[in-house]
């Protein structure tokens, strides 16, 4: 059985921090329009949102249930996420970003949100994934970031 990960596990955090420090300006992206840069400050704001901090707007009622099914699917098969997905408009980066500036406000976001699921003080109900526990923002947010570092070849 393949081995789930999360942010909420020591090993898996500093795996994903240390692929996040591998990242530069020469970084060649495999998929997708978004620089390195803008890749970071993407991931960045996913975390905001499982900390509260951005609130996104509600999706339609058969939108959520495919959401929350396509959640379910990835906790049973540990599959990823598909490429060139869409995604909410207020994750969307189309301004030009500073790669360092991105990386330490992702890695500052990142345990301050490892910080909120230790305290249970994370979203929980999610407008595409319902319900929500500290568990699955951690195995979710993984996912992301895997996604995204995945996309330039980290």
């Amino acid at each position: 059985m393949v081995k789930r990960k999360s942010l909420l596990n020591p090993d898996d955090l500093d795996e994903i921090k240390e692929r996040i420090l591998s990242i530069n300006e020469g970084s060649e992206r495999k998929w997708g329009k978004m620089t390195a840069a803008q890749m970071l400050r993407h991931c960045d704001r996913i975390l905001q949102v499982g900390c509260g901090k951005i609130i996104l707007p509600k999706t339609p009622f058969f939108v959520k249930k495919a959401g929350v099914i396509a959640k379910i699917e990835m906790k049973i098969f540990n599959n990823g996420i598909p490429r060139n997905m869409p995604t909410f408009k207020e994750l969307v980066i189309n301004e030009n970003c500073n790669l360092e500036k991105a990386r330490y406000e992702l890695l500052s976001s990142l345990d301050e949100f490892v910080e909120n699921c230790e305290k249970n003080n994370v979203v929980l109900d999610h407008v595409l994934f319902g319900q929500m526990t500290k568990y699955d923002w951690g195995f979710l947010q993984y996912k992301h970031l895997d996604h995204h570092l995945k996309q330039f070849g980290l």
